[in-house]
């Protein structure tokens, strides 16, 4: 099995239940440089569904990178990332913490749950949108990443 550095495609889980940030992310990726694909779920729930590719999610594509916001209705990021990283099917694919938490407690938790970076969401409209691009170039045309 060989790794590529450049997918073909490029598929991010957005978790966001913020329609807000939902959509400064999709309009941020849609004006960048690479060609991504973005998905959004609105809470836990749906995001381990959608992971787990069950029901309405039965033949979504294993994204290559998650995009988590940490509080979550019905079941919060820190309880998906748990499971991620507990499931050996889903404990590959990074997960990059997007968040407005700056709570040292959130910082530490995260990481002790192998989330791949914790980033605060900047509140400067312009500097969200950079920082979602930085996170897609990075993920997407820097790093090696396993096979889907």
């Amino acid at each position: 099995m060989s790794l590529r550095t450049a997918p073909d495609s490029f598929d991010i889980l957005l978790v966001e239940d913020n329609p807000g940030d939902a959509r400064l992310a999709q309009e941020a990726l849609k004006e960048g440089r690479m060609s991504s694909r973005l998905k959004v779920v609105v809470d836990g729930v749906e995001a381990m569904t959608y992971l787990r590719r069950e029901g309405a999610f039965a033949d979504a594509p294993v994204p290559n990178l998650v995009l988590l916001d940490l509080n979550l209705p019905r079941k919060d990021g820190r309880q998906v990332l748990a499971e991620m990283k507990a499931d050996p099917n889903l404990r590959r694919i990074p997960v990059v913490v997007l968040t407005t938490s700056q709570a040292e407690q959130d910082i530490m938790r995260t990481y002790d749950l192998h989330a791949n970076c914790y980033i605060t969401k900047p509140v400067d409209l312009d500097r969200f949108i950079s920082v979602v691009r930085s996170i897609e170039e990075y993920w997407c045309s820097v790093v090696t990443l396993p096979p889907r």
